[in-house]
């Protein structure tokens, strides 16, 4: 039922097939995330057409509103949104991280104060199973704690230990063998603590795995070493997901390094904010210079926006304050980021990753290419295979 084959390599970097109950994907790819069961001001038929394979729902904010029940009741996410294809549900671990304000920890679980209506909510490995085989996703994430950054060594290796109990927990209650449940290594920056997390959880065989803990506020001069170390040591044959990351530069460090899944509110937020991505970087439609382009918001997009409309028009969009406007540029954003990973899948295919990378980075940075980015290229193209 959940089958990853790897068709290429080129170094560390890997163009890979993923079979789920409800469609086949390939990897590397890019999740949108519909944290309400809806990807903001888009809907799952624009979605389809603009090359989404997998959409992620947010496990924590559906069990306060509507209800998993009633999810359920429609057969799950992909009844209850119109989305056909599959779905990956957090397990309500990032948000002990970004409510830490609203929750306590302790082993047993975490106690909220829903943001909803200020009642408490407790949420354990056992609830969050439940909630999310009601959801029914077709990839369900491990109960975590994603500690914050900055945080003490000695807090961070408690967190990872409990997280790796918590884990434990999670697959005692997991009931649904059409659900493939990941586990989640931490350990934050620090190598030693990330090897830690890795012997404690890999023993669990889970069908992939995802890193954890990062893009939480540390630079991406301690982060990448962090994705690398990891990456490179998690098992070959199993999908690999980098958890809340969607910066174009992100996408492309993260494949160098073996990263097969990403997802991140960063596309379709900066669109709402009035800002389209292009390989030239991130374009400014507030700004007084698209009030007068005719052209569209990239040449090369096949998205509706950019067939359809001049980046003047998208520009008095947004400072009308129309709802199409960022509707338009959420849209080609995602789009951007497709397709980016498609073109990244073909330079796998081509073994010409890195030179490709390379030359997009010198556009994308104005030759300015940062450091962690071209160490990250350079690892990423060391061939060597660390994992079992």
């Amino acid at each position: 039922m959940f089958e990853f084959e790897i068709q290429h390599r080129d170094g560390r970097a890997r163009v890979a097939t993923f079979q789920t109950p409800h469609g086949q994907v390939q990897t590397p790819m890019f999740m949108p995330v519909g944290t309400q069961g809806t990807v903001k001001g888009l809907s799952p038929q624009e979605l389809l057409e603009i090359g989404s394979q997998m959409i992620l729902g947010n496990t924590y904010h559906l069990m306060l509103r509507p209800g998993e029940k009633l999810v359920e009741a429609h057969g799950g996410l992909p009844g209850f949104t119109a989305y056909p294809g599959p779905f990956l549900t957090d397990s309500g671990g990032f948000q002990v991280m970004s409510l830490g304000h609203m929750r306590t920890i302790t082993e047993r679980g975490v106690t909220f104060k829903s943001h909803v209506d200020g009642s408490t909510v407790l949420l354990t490995p056992e609830r969050s199973m439940a909630v999310q085989e009601a959801l029914g996703a077709d990839v369900i994430m491990a109960f975590d704690e994603c500690p914050p950054y900055p945080a003490e060594r000695e807090y961070i290796l408690r967190s990872l230990e409990r997280t790796v109990r918590w884990l434990e927990r999670c697959m005692a209650v997991k009931t649904r063998g059409d659900q493939a449940l990941f586990a989640i290594v931490q350990g934050g920056v620090h190598q030693d603590l990330r090897q830690r997390s890795l012997d404690l959880t890999l023993p669990f065989q889970t069908p992939g795995f995802a890193i954890g803990g990062l893009a939480v506020g540390e630079s991406k001069e301690e982060m990448y070493p962090a994705v690398a170390f990891t990456a490179a040591h998690l098992p070959e044959g199993k999908p690999r997901y980098l958890m809340g990351v969607g910066h174009p530069e992100d996408l492309i460090a993260g494949i160098a390094l073996g990263v097969d899944m990403f997802d991140c509110v960063y596309p379709t937020r900066t669109g709402r904010f009035g800002y389209a991505l292009t390989d030239d970087g991130r374009l400014n439609m507030n700004s007084s210079a698209p009030r007068q382009q005719l052209e569209p918001l990239d040449a090369d997009c096949d998205c509706y926006a950019c067939r359809h409309y001049t980046r003047a028009y998208l520009a008095h969009l947004v400072r009308a304050e129309e709802m199409l406007a960022p509707r338009m540029l959420s849209l080609h954003n995602l789009r951007y980021l497709h397709r980016l990973v498609e073109r990244a899948r073909t330079a796998i295919a081509q073994g010409t990753f890195t030179a490709w990378a390379q030359a997009w980075a010198q556009r994308y940075f104005r030759h300015r290419i940062p450091t962690w980015f071209q160490a990250a290229l350079e690892a990423g193209a060391r061939a060597e295979v660390l994992t079992r």
